[in-house]
């Protein structure tokens, strides 16, 4: 015999009722007993009419109809016209018989548990005769019975507990006696020894197919509902949870106790200890294999079976120095919640007997905190225990797995994964079983803190970074192309998988939280909302995405001020912006202590040298124990490019007009050519050497006239460029009759840092630097006569993207 059960999905309506039938009827069991929910949606239909009679609201009359409604156009969309009669007449009598008895709590204003079971078992108890008279119909060998008939209780109403003793006895003689193929019934209702009509709480249908497959030692308990199986994590909050092909029973039941909803946790329970097969299905995908659930077969390999979580979840906190050493407070504490008929999900205490701390749903916690201060209120008088103390707005989280205990580190692991992101774990528990790790967080972390965990233990190790860029530019467009033409490659090379989430250009922003499609971004972002940084990183913060970093390809100061709030939300900035760096050293000083106080990566390579490891370079000198003693360096692409290209047979401004238009320039060239750029680039390096210095202490010698510094725009600036031509003339006349080439250089040693233009002669290290090429010499205490040299390409928009994307994989690998 099997038993299959089918929840309130899998019966929403007459389509879905189709599925049931032709899954019912591919049985290969002698006997079928088929345990149905109500209609989906009608348990809560059928709650709220009852909370609007005892309320005397007159809405309830509505939702009566609504119910009436749903059952008879489902009757009359399975049963066929010549057979509608008898159907739908029994219905209307039970809706009827239902009027009343909302009519009732309606005239004595209110609603007493037992009124309340009685009308709830409507559900089932319609939608059970339903699918009866249209499987009778569809030529299968079916017959219905009543289940309060069969499962007897106590007489608590909401919750009643079973009679397994009576109610076993009732299972083997019906269904012994019975000799139809299919037998349908309702799950979720039962009756007391008295006849009163009671319900096993919600989700109680699993639980009433359950206690007839352990009655009956049937062969298998099929779980028919709207997933294929008990997932790894929840797939509405985790995409890439997968469904878990075989697990244990106790295993199960922890899963379903943390909020695996496909579960009811008490459903194991009858079925454990007659070592039946429980197998949850699809009912929409019936082909797939789904979750089989047994006793423990110990498979090797398997350690954390699955994540879960529990929302909703409040902390009660007993503390106080009259706690310790004195028997009976925790007997107290959980005495006066248990009367109280508070449950408790989640015990911890501390070994010092200082503190009492307890899980609890937050709908209770308001009672909680009232009984418990109220119970110990001689104690907190005297100043021997605190008032209770209350915090809202947390879950739990959960990894769950037989083998566990044999692997070392997981508790470490899961901790780790969690601190990583900035997820702040406010309790702590495990079981003496050590099947399950739980911790408490906040509720709005708890879709960080899944998809981390699921991504840690999971995924083959492939880590998701998710991107929020800022600028979309020369070196933004570039950046997003790499990505895309780089994801398959770096999912399968270094098991990186990149998503853009959110992007953003002067005029638009958007976002996608399944990632942006970077084949076609620039249609996506233009069809965007208004841009707004504020809401930008609003937006950011919402999201609250695992390994989320903020790239910023701008070089605008207002963005730049933006990267402490990142960073202290543990969101990683990478940025080619050189503003930060080198504005005041309390600010470069505090970026860098949020990056280690919230493990939140702050990487600015291209800020010096474009791609060039040359701040890499420096960091590793100095973690190795060297000591920087002097650099010189030519550290402006775009000076380079300049003075590489000019001469007496071309015009000083046309030159920088094409170092504009190639992008080697700011859009402002006047910070290149200013010399303000190459000073906040050398700023950069001694500080990462080690030295505090401000960007007023660099000596800055320009070779611009005094008319171009002064100008405001970038019109006027051109203008002035032709007017000093002859100026410009002059300087490369000069240079040449010394066998020179002019070089913007920049220099720090004993604490000074200068820039300027000067004339290189040949056999100089910078002699020969060609196009936009940067150089930089370093002299080291290991490297004192023959400096560490580092020379490539300094600029443009290609080469910054690439540093930019170095550093994003450089996160990635941490």
């Amino acid at each position: 015999m099997k038993v299959l059960k089918f929840g309130g999905t899998s019966v929403a309506n007459a389509s879905n009722i189709s599925l049931v039938k032709n899954i019912v009827s591919q049985s290969d069991a002698k006997k079928t007993i088929v345990v149905v929910s109500a209609f989906g949606g009608v348990t809560d239909l059928l709650l709220n009419a009852a909370q609007q009679a005892s309320a005397q609201d007159q809405g309830y009359k509505s939702i009566l109809k609504e119910i009436e409604d749903r059952h008879l156009d489902t009757a009359k969309s399975l049963i066929h016209v010549s057979a509608q009669s008898k159907v739908l007449s029994k219905v209307k009598s039970e809706i009827n018989t239902l009027e009343t008895l909302l009519e009732g709590a309606f005239l004595i204003g209110e609603i007493t548990p037992r009124l309340s079971d009685k009308i709830v078992s409507y559900g089932e108890l319609l939608s059970s005769y339903i699918i009866n008279e249209y499987f009778i119909q569809e030529d299968l060998n079916s017959a219905y019975i009543d289940s309060r008939e069969l499962i007897k209780t106590n007489d608590i109403n909401g919750k009643a507990a079973v009679n397994f003793d009576l109610t076993n006895d009732n299972c083997v003689k019906f269904f012994d006696k019975d000799d139809h193929q299919v037998i349908v019934m309702g799950g979720f209702i039962a009756s007391s020894e008295n006849g009163n009509s009671t319900t096993l709480g919600r989700g109680g249908s699993d639980y009433t197919a359950a206690i007839v497959a352990a009655a009956i030692n049937a062969q298998f308990l099929e779980i028919w509902t709207d997933v294929s199986g008990m997932f790894t994590a929840n797939p509405k909050i985790v995409k890439q949870a997968k469904a878990i092909p075989h697990i244990s029973y106790e295993e199960a039941m922890e899963l379903s106790h943390f909020g695996a909803k496909v579960l009811y946790p008490p459903t194991i329970q009858p079925v454990l200890a007659k070592g039946i097969s429980i197998v949850i299905k699809n009912t929409f995908e019936p082909d797939n294999s789904g979750t089989l659930i047994t006793k423990n077969k110990n498979e090797k390999g398997k350690t954390v079976r699955g994540i879960s979580h529990v929302e909703n979840i409040a902390l009660l906190s007993l503390e106080g120095p009259g706690m310790v050493g004195i028997p009976g407070i925790s007997k107290r504490f959980f005495e006066v919640l248990s009367l109280s008929e508070i449950s408790v999900v989640l015990i911890t205490q501390a070994s010092s007997e200082h503190s009492i701390c307890v899980g609890v749903s937050a709908d209770d916690i308001d009672r909680a905190t009232e009984v418990v201060n109220t119970a110990f209120e001689y104690e907190i008088e005297r100043g021997k225990i605190k008032p209770v103390i209350a915090e809202k707005n947390l879950a739990i989280i959960a990894l769950v797995g037989d083998n566990m205990k044999s692997h070392q580190g997981l508790s470490g692991k899961m901790f780790s994964t969690l601190g990583k992101n900035n997820v702040n774990l406010r309790v702590i528990a495990q079981g003496a079983s050590e099947r399950n790790i739980s911790a408490v967080i906040k509720k709005e972390d708890v879709k960080k803190a899944l998809n981390a965990l699921h991504e840690e233990f999971f995924e083959e190790n492939i880590k998701q970074l998710n991107l929020f860029v800022m600028g979309v530019g020369n070196v933004g467009s570039k950046l997003l192309k790499q990505i895309y033409q780089q994801k398959k490659f770096l999912k399968e090379n270094l098991k990186l998988n990149i998503r853009v989430i959110g992007m953003s250009n002067s005029r638009t922003m958007v976002f996608d939280e399944n990632g942006i499609p970077l084949k076609n971004w620039e249609a996506e972002l233009a069809a965007g909302q208004k841009a707004d940084k504020v809401e930008f990183m609003k937006k950011v913060n919402e999201l609250n995405y695992r390994n989320s970093i903020f790239v910023d390809n701008t070089a605008s100061e207002e963005v730049s001020k933006t990267y402490n709030a990142y960073l202290g939300n543990s969101i990683s900035v990478v940025t080619c912006n050189k503003i930060a760096c080198s504005s005041a050293y309390e600010n470069y000083k505090e970026l860098k202590s949020l990056a280690r106080t919230y493990n939140a990566p702050f990487l600015f390579e291209t800020n010096v040298g474009a791609g060039l490891p040359i701040i890499d370079t420096l960091k590793h000198l100095i973690a190795s124990g060297d000591k920087i003693l002097k650099i010189q360096a030519v550290l402006s692409g775009s000076l380079n490019f300049v003075f590489n290209n000019f001469n007496d047979k071309t015009t000083f401004h046309d030159i920088v007009k094409q170092a504009q238009q190639e992008g080697y320039t700011e859009p402002d060239p006047k910070i290149d050519l200013s010399g303000v750029d190459v000073m906040r680039k050398i700023l950069i390096l001694a500080r990462e050497s080690g030295n505090q210095l401000e960007i007023g202490d660099i000596e800055n010698k320009s070779f611009l006239p005094q008319e171009s510094l002064d100008t405001t725009n970038n019109e006027d600036f051109f203008a002035s460029l032709i007017k000093h031509e002859d100026d410009f003339q002059k300087m490369y006349k000069e240079a040449q009759d010394a066998d020179s080439k002019l070089k913007y250089v920049a220099q720090f040693e004993n604490g000074k840092a200068n820039v300027g233009l000067q004339a290189i002669p040949k056999g100089h290290d910078f002699y020969n630097l060609e196009g936009s090429d940067n150089i930089v010499l370093f002299y080291t205490e290991r490297y004192p006569n023959q400096p560490m040299i580092i020379k490539g390409a300094g600029a443009g928009a290609d080469v910054t993207a690439s540093g930019i994307f170095a550093d994003i994989i450089r996160i990635g690998n941490f």
